[in-house]
């Protein structure tokens, strides 16, 4: 092989390692979609838990603050209202009501349900609770229902 076959032998062995080394394979590509996958998969699945959790515990807070409004209430008029949408406008025998005491879209639970509400309540005066995420009565974890019995 003489001098200019040795270079041109020497580029082309270099020629082709650069092209190959330009580019990843479809298989590495293919694993390392794969990777990205199981990922997202893990990040979604954290989030959308926490956002039910914070849904539910939010949820806790409502019924705390419409237990205030429902108190409030009951100290103008002078006992708790017959249905909850008393709080937003006022009913023909409530002499002092001093409302609206919520807005209408506070009458919804964190899901878009109508909290529930009984007077007289078992619990106590009243109850207000809502069915949770499942909208269903019973259930446990985020759709287990909570009220202000508890």
């Amino acid at each position: 092989m003489n001098k200019s076959n040795a270079i041109t032998a020497s580029r082309g062995r270099t020629l082709r390692s650069a092209a190959r080394s330009q580019g990843f394979s479809l298989i590495e590509i293919l694993i390392v979609m794969a990777l990205i996958a199981v990922v997202a998969g893990m990040v979604a699945k954290n989030v959308a838990g926490g956002r039910q959790k914070g849904m539910y515990n939010a949820a806790k807070t409502q019924v705390q603050q419409l237990s205030g409004k429902i108190e409030e209430y009951a100290l103008d008029v002078g006992n708790p209202p017959e249905s909850i949408d008393a709080l937003v406008s006022a009913p023909s025998d409530a002499s002092n009501w001093n409302g609206p005491y919520v807005k209408a879209k506070d009458l919804q639970d964190p899901w878009g349900s109508p909290w529930q509400y009984r007077y007289p309540g078992e619990h106590g005066d009243y109850d207000v609770w809502t069915f949770g995420a499942d909208k269903k009565e019973g259930g446990d974890k985020y759709n287990k229902d909570y009220g202000n019995w508890e």
